[in-house]
């Protein structure tokens, strides 16, 4: 709060609208107003800084008076705009004054004016008032509003993050299920195809067992083929029954 209100004094005062954002100061710090005492206190710390920033920038105006547009702030700023200030201010009078803070060269420029032109101090002081009071209101509501949407996004975001994941896991859980499921028919598929598609094996050892087939589809086994040559070369020794 007290950065924000730094920020914003810096805002207000002759030459260091530039480099010190005191609207981003006053929108951040509007963020962290969650109750109505917070958002109270801010709202006049921050105004009383802005308050003070225009009198400083008032107080550099009378000191310098005409001279103030030949120092290094204004020409930073250049010396179109600090016509366009003195111009805005001698149309408007406190007026003026309560407009520039809404505009971002303006509101560091005519309170200076105001003091260089000679613009009475009880005349400067309520407008100065009245503007910064509205200008960091406005701000503050905007940055308090912000947070608060921000906070529930936020919420959202938490509640569609956990019902994603529950999705997410019922879906894994569906898969692993469909997975074990085929697996549990393949195993109960497989003794089966096994038993119906081997044929039985014979036992050469046993007598009468019918013999293994060839390529061919003939039955050639070695064992007979011996068997009958055998046999043959006994005929072929054996004496002839007539002698």
């Amino acid at each position: 709060m007290l950065a924000a209100g730094l920020l914003v004094a810096a805002e207000t005062t002759l030459g260091f609208g530039m480099v010190a954002p005191g609207e981003a100061g006053l929108l951040v710090v509007g963020t962290t107003a969650t109750t109505t005492g917070t958002f109270l206190t801010i709202w006049a710390v921050t105004s009383l800084c802005a308050i003070l920033g225009y009198c400083i920038g008032y107080g550099l105006g009378r000191f310098f008076g005409p001279r103030i547009r030949q120092t290094r702030p204004v020409r930073r700023y250049g010396g179109q705009s600090w016509d366009s200030a003195t111009r805005f201010l001698r149309r408007r009078g406190t007026i003026a004054v309560m407009i520039a803070i809404y505009l971002p060269v303006m509101r560091t420029l005519v309170p200076a004016a105001a003091g260089a032109a000679g613009l009475p101090f009880r005349k400067f002081l309520p407008a100065s008032a009245v503007a910064g009071i509205t200008w960091c209101g406005l701000h503050i509501l905007v940055g308090a509003a912000a947070g608060k949407a921000a906070r529930q996004i936020e919420e959202a975001i938490g509640y569609g993050s956990w019902i994603l994941l529950a999705l997410l896991v019922a879906v894994l859980a569906l898969v692993v299920r469909r997975k074990r499921r085929k697996k549990a028919l393949a195993r109960q598929e497989d003794p089966d195809q096994d038993r119906a598609g081997s044929a039985p094996i014979p036992d050469l050892s046993e007598p009468g067992a019918p013999a293994p087939s060839d390529g061919d589809g003939g039955a050639q086994p070695e064992a007979d083929r011996t068997a009958r040559d055998d046999q043959r070369h006994r005929h072929a020794h054996l004496p002839a029954s007539g002698d």
